[in-house]
């Protein structure tokens, strides 16, 4: 996910790459597979931990800069930074910081202890039917609304670094979801239309563990979404649907 240009070294005739590091690129990554993933039960969304093959897709992230980042972020959930542990020990001289680059959490309470995701489920299908960006469910869940307002302060916080160089934000799946629908749509208030609107784009949009989604900056306009790619993963890409 490099731009190559065309070069040619020593009189050789043939054709190599020759790495460039633009301006103002993001690597937005999803964490590798988590024990909730794997369909496991977990006590809470903060602390669900890498299962053996998401360590495994961790590594193989960090064995994919060509270059040193200038900058990597993590959410603070433990999924995140446990991914995030591999390209931190490849380049101990790369500054680390957590940002709020967390999960989208909207069940509260409701994602109890020793829980899986398909016993979520009914909750989470109850969510989304509401189709009220405003509404806090479990008690302590975080608001559609809210969410949005978490990207675009994400997006601002990147767009106003000083700096030029690759940025490597390790954070989840429906989060990078909601980065990328909100730079498609701009909808910075949404209301049911636009919940509406993400949920389908959530269900047509995949973004398997590890999988890594570039932002590039766009002149004075944000940034621009260059896709996603999972061959660095190889044989341990996974693919399932995140549910809640």
């Amino acid at each position: 996910m490099v731009h190559a240009s065309a070069g040619f070294r020593d009189g050789a005739l043939a054709w190599k790459p020759v790495h460039v590091i633009d301006a103002r690129r993001v690597w937005l990554v999803r964490h590798g597979q988590s024990e909730s993933n794997a369909g496991l039960p977990t006590n809470g969304p903060r602390v669900s931990p890498l299962t053996p093959l998401g360590r495994e897709q961790a590594a193989r992230v960090a064995a994919a800069f060509s270059v040193a980042p200038d900058l990597i972020v993590s959410s603070p959930f433990v999924r995140a930074r446990q991914t995030a542990e591999a390209t931190v020990a490849r380049f101990p001289e790369t500054a680390y910081e957590e940002w709020p680059v967390e999960e989208f959490t909207y069940l509260g309470e409701l994602h109890g202890p020793s829980t899986t995701s398909e016993q979520r489920q009914p909750f989470a299908r109850a969510y989304w039917e509401r189709l009220d960006p405003a509404y806090v469910c479990g008690g302590n869940g975080e608001s559609f609304q809210a969410l949005v307002t978490r990207v675009r302060a994400f997006l601002d916080r990147l767009s106003g670094r000083p700096e030029e160089g690759l940025v490597a934000v390790f954070t989840h799946g429906i989060f990078m979801k909601a980065v990328i629908w909100s730079l498609f749509t701009g909808v910075s208030d949404p209301d049911a239309s636009a919940m509406r609107n993400f949920r389908q784009f959530g269900g047509v949009c995949d973004v398997p563990n590890c999988a890594i989604v570039e932002l590039r900056r766009n002149g004075t306009n944000g940034f621009r979404v260059v896709g996603g790619g999972t061959t660095h993963l190889a044989q341990v890409s996974t693919v399932q649907e995140i549910l809640d």
